[in-house]
């Protein structure tokens, strides 16, 4: 049976985070098919799960239903906002200051070797100071909890922004933590 809008916009889908991660993947929010399907990425053009393996940070190809499995290769998932949209473009400011109360309460207890934001729009809503201007990939200046920042490409399939191979080599970044 399919689920409605508001049953799936009541939805939250679990963090997954384990003792000892190494990086900490932060996405805006989840997706109505996520939180439909019970598992981060879900969305059917979202590129995050091939660029995991191709990128060599897991050691075989995983999809959105082995999502839990991410602390095995001392990776975790959560998002700065839990409530689940269709698109960003309707998520609060609030929403943003409340989400990144609770990341850096996640940060300081699982204290990640790195912090890795999905998207240029997280970074933006973390660091006011960085509104306008060109925010480049990779690692930044900045750091939460004391813990580096980096920024990747959001691999939603609506990120027309960046080619797979830009995305591939901002992941690459990541490889040389721990």
């Amino acid at each position: 049976m399919r689920q409605s809008r508001g049953t799936l916009s009541r939805k939250r889908l679990t963090d997954h985070i384990g003792p000892g991660v190494r990086i900490l993947f932060v996405g805006i929010n989840p997706g109505l098919r996520s939180v439909a399907t019970g598992h981060h990425f879900a969305g059917y053009s979202n590129r995050f799960w091939k660029l995991l393996f191709d990128s060599k940070l897991v050691s075989e190809p995983l999809t959105y239903r082995d999502d839990w499995r991410l602390p095995d290769w001392g990776l975790g998932l959560t998002n700065i906002i839990q409530r689940p949209s269709a698109g960003s473009d309707v998520l609060k400011p609030q929403e943003y200051t409340a989400g990144r109360k609770r990341l850096m309460a996640t940060v300081t207890r699982y204290h990640p070797q790195g912090v890795a934001l999905l998207g240029v729009t997280i970074y933006r809503a973390l660091f006011p100071d960085h509104q306008t201007g060109r925010i480049s990939l990779g690692l930044q200046g900045k750091t939460l909890a004391d813990r580096p920042v980096f920024v990747l490409p959001n691999p939603s399939g609506r990120n027309a922004h960046y080619s797979y191979r830009t995305m591939l080599t901002a992941f690459r970044t990541l490889k040389g933590l721990g």
